[in-house]
C-alpha cells in the first residue's frame, strides 16, 4: 500500500496562500460597519408616532440636523405607528447630533397623479408609470392628514436626540399641541413664462 504525505514545501505555499486570501476578505468584512461610506457613525433609531392618541397608519419623518457641518440628516417612512430612521439606507440610524423633525402625513396622492396624467394622455394605459411632474403636482394638492406645521422645518416643534446606543424616538402629535400653519408660497419673482417661449 502506498502512502501520499504532502511535503512540508506544499504546505507552506498553501498556508500562504490562505492567509493572502484572507487577508482581503478581513479587510472587506471590517469595512461593512457603516462608518467607511464616508457618513460616519450611525446608531439604530426607532420609534412610535401618534396623532391625538392613536398611531400614525403611514407617514414620512426626517432629522434635520442642527449642525450641518458635524453630521448628515436622517429619515424614515411611518408605517402603523412606527418608524426606522436610514442615513444612508437600510435602517442604518442617523449620526450622534440635535435634530429638529419633520412629520407628514398626505391623504395617497399617487391616483390623482395617475388619472391626471392618463386624462392629458387622452388615453387609459396599464403602465405604472407617472410622469414625476404629475406626481409633484398631486403631492403638492393632496390634504394633510396631520396639520402642516408638524411637516416643515420652520414650524415644527419636534425635536430629537441621538446618543451613542440604541435610540427609542418617541413622538406624540395632537391638534390642541400643533405647531402654526407654515407661511404658504406666494409665487413672487417668477413670471409664468420659461425661457424660449
Amino acid at each position: 500500500m502506498t502512502t501520499h504525505t504532502k511535503s512540508p514545501r506544499r504546505v507552506t505555499h498553501a498556508v500562504r496562500w490562505q492567509a493572502l486570501l484572507g487577508v482581503p476578505a478581513l479587510l472587506v468584512l471590517a469595512s461593512c460597519g457603516g462608518s467607511e461610506d464616508g457618513l460616519g457613525k450611525r446608531y439604530p433609531v426607532t420609534g412610535q408616532v401618534t396623532y391625538n392618541g392613536k398611531p400614525l397608519e403611514k407617514g414620512e419623518i426626517s432629522f434635520i440636523p442642527e449642525d450641518a457641518k458635524k453630521n448628515a440628516g436622517a429619515s424614515g417612512r411611518i408605517e402603523n405607528g412606527t418608524y426606522t430612521l436610514s442615513t444612508g439606507g437600510e435602517g442604518d440610524g442617523a449620526q450622534v447630533g440635535s435634530y429638529k423633525v419633520t412629520i407628514t402625513a398626505k391623504e395617497d396622492y399617487m391616483a390623482k397623479a395617475k388619472a391626471a396624467f392618463e386624462k392629458e394622455a387622452k388615453q387609459q394605459r396599464e403602465s405604472s408609470f407617472i410622469p414625476p411632474q404629475f406626481v409633484a403636482k398631486a403631492e403638492a394638492e393632496a390634504k394633510s392628514l396631520i396639520p402642516a406645521g408638524y411637516g416643515d422645518a420652520r414650524t415644527t416643534t419636534l425635536k430629537g436626540e441621538v446618543k451613542a446606543q440604541s435610540n427609542a424616538i418617541d413622538f406624540k402629535l395632537s391638534d390642541t399641541e400643533a405647531p402654526p400653519e407654515p407661511p404658504k408660497a406666494t409665487g413672487k419673482g417668477h413670471s409664468g413664462r420659461r425661457g424660449g417661449r
